[in-house]
């Protein structure tokens, strides 16, 4: 039994917060012994674990201190983290995930990996309980809102896949689905500020990494006066920790706020016959 054990990693340092939070719900937090400086979630692990990492940046000396023998990161923004840690012959493992169901992948992977298989099981099934839940209500929502999730603002990148799938479970359609297929952020810009005025959003929710939605700056942009949203007041922000990170946060509370966003502003809408 003490082989097998050996056979999974002991000693996790998670450069962001989606493996922080997932082991934590699988109950293998006693495997991480450093995280990322922008975890939030769960909250105990910004005061039991080491913050070694931001998210394009880390500490390397510190994480080679603490002998991880996995370090868990995602994307290529981390390529350069995880070239130094191979240098230092570290295990990295480096995500790539862009949808809802990848999300869901990644908790069965994470929990295998950890030999947690049983009970990432079962947490994928808590999460997909939850996901049709918001399925089920916004069915009953009677208009769906054109809505415009804008992640940066110089330059405005428009949503990833995930959010662009969340925006659509949650009750709306997102304005630029072609652009979310793109998973880079270079590649999910906005070029054009027409672009916007012509798709009439009825909502824009904005979520700028790190950064305060600025609703004022984003209703003063030249032309988006006559935007229905901009117009009805229907400009919202997400905290980007609750929706652009791709792990049980968005699948949860990032859900959950879009769905309160577009349900209210479908209950604001006049109502068809007598």
């Amino acid at each position: 039994m003490a082989a097998l054990r050996a056979a999974f990693p002991e000693r996790i340092v998670c450069l962001t917060e989606e493996p922080t939070e997932v082991l934590y719900a699988l109950g293998q937090q006693h495997r991480i012994v450093g995280i990322s400086g922008y975890t939030q979630r769960p909250p105990q692990a910004r005061r039991d674990k080491p913050r070694v990492s931001a998210f394009t940046s880390a500490r390397i000396d510190p994480i080679v201190q603490l002998r991880p023998d996995l370090v868990i990161g995602f994307s290529d923004m981390q390529a350069d983290i995880a070239q130094q840690l191979l240098r230092a012959g570290i295990e990295v493992w480096i995500a790539n995930h862009r949808s809802v169901a990848g999300i869901l992948g990644y908790v069965r992977r994470l929990g295998a990996l950890v030999g947690a298989d049983a009970q990432a099981r079962r947490y994928v099934r808590e999460l997909h309980a939850g996901i049709d839940s918001v399925r089920a209500a916004a069915t009953q929502l009677p208009r769906r809102p054109r809505v415009y999730f804008e992640e940066w603002d110089e330059p405005r990148i428009s949503a990833i896949a995930w959010v662009s799938e969340l925006i659509g479970i949650a009750g709306g359609d997102d304005i630029f689905p072609e652009l979310a297929r793109q998973p880079l952020g270079r590649d999910r810009i906005v070029v054009d500020a027409r672009q916007v005025i012509d798709a009439a959003p009825d909502i824009i929710i904005g979520s700028w990494c790190g950064r305060r939605f600025a609703r004022a700056r984003v209703a003063a942009r030249a032309g988006w006066d006559t935007i229905p949203a901009v117009r009805d007041g229907e400009l919202h922000e997400i905290r980007s920790p609750l929706i652009l990170q791709p792990g049980p946060a968005a699948l949860g509370d990032g859900l959950a706020a879009l769905h309160a966003v577009i349900a209210r502003w479908s209950a604001r809408q006049p109502r068809n016959g007598p």
